[in-house]
């Protein structure tokens, strides 16, 4: 899917170690989009003053008119769209995906985009992209999965112990955007309130003992969904469940958690040739 260069400008706004900002770069750079990154202050947020919408992924996207994107798979699947389907323009496109304000357990009002697995084709486009109806099937489920699972597995690992927090809390602090200051309160206080919140999410999203198990039982889940017979879950090329898989175990990279999910689960092979394959496309 190539753009005339300059066509498409794009600029994220994110948090380096958001598993849902790097699901939003991985599509970007494998699909080979330039795009210019606001490193957003996690504690002031005054990068993203001018918006409604108060977390990142945010994706501001100019194809002749400025827009706003918001939700890191409507992102995904609206940039995608536009890609593969020149007739519609991007401000068509993402007027298909309208938010719709519910309300959580905790009574917490927040904005859902029910088809935001969808790609809007037509049914030519679609047979281009999908072959099978299966293929559509098999990668709006796995897409889902890494959002309301996977997603999960990552703070009760990554601050499992008093030293994975503040591990954890070291590595964010030197990718993220803070001050002098903020930045040694935010790691020491900060590895400290994750690492009991961790157990919080632990007990609501009902995870083992040992969270780690959780965390191997999901990825070798993942690997058996892929099969032996092809190399990513789109067949030779990774579709958008295999990027968003990557983009969300990709933040623990250079964490005791990741190294063990690389020792004791499959995953090694994939991970390998998504790293290869988004090196690639950015070269």
């Amino acid at each position: 899917s190539q753009l005339p260069a300059g066509s498409l400008q794009l600029t994220l706004y994110q948090y380096k170690t958001c598993p849902f900002c790097s699901k939003v770069r991985a599509f970007l750079d494998y699909h080979g989009l330039p795009y210019e990154i606001v490193e957003v202050n996690p504690i002031m947020r005054k990068e993203i003053k001018f918006s409604s919408y108060r977390k990142v992924p945010i994706l501001l996207a100019n194809a002749g008119s400025p827009l706003q994107l918001n939700d890191s798979s409507v992102i995904i699947s609206a940039i995608k769209t536009y890609l593969v389907s020149k007739r519609n323009s991007l401000e068509e496109i993402v007027s298909f995906y309208p938010p719709m304000k519910t309300v959580t357990e905790q009574g917490k009002e927040v904005f859902e985009y029910g088809n935001k697995y969808w790609l809007m084709l037509d049914e030519k486009e679609t047979k281009r992209v999908y072959p099978a109806k299966e293929v559509r099937v098999e990668e709006m489920k796995w897409r889902k999965w890494a959002d309301d699972w996977l997603v999960h597995l990552i703070s009760p690992n990554v601050y499992r112990t008093p030293k994975e927090a503040l591990a954890s809390f070291d590595y964010i602090v030197r990718e993220g955007k803070f001050g002098t200051m903020e930045g040694f309160f935010a790691k020491y206080l900060g590895a400290v309130a994750m690492f009991f919140v961790s157990k919080r999410l632990k007990k609501r999203h009902h995870l083992q003992d040992n969270v780690r198990e959780d965390l191997y039982e999901a990825v070798n889940e993942w690997v058996k969904a892929i099969g032996k017979h092809r190399l990513f879950m789109g067949g030779n090329q990774p579709n958008l469940a295999d990027l968003a898989v990557y983009g969300v175990l990709r933040v623990m990279e250079g964490l005791e958690a990741f190294d063990d999910m690389m020792v004791h689960t499959k995953i090694q092979p994939w991970y390998q040739r998504m790293e290869e394959v988004i090196q690639k496309a950015g070269a």
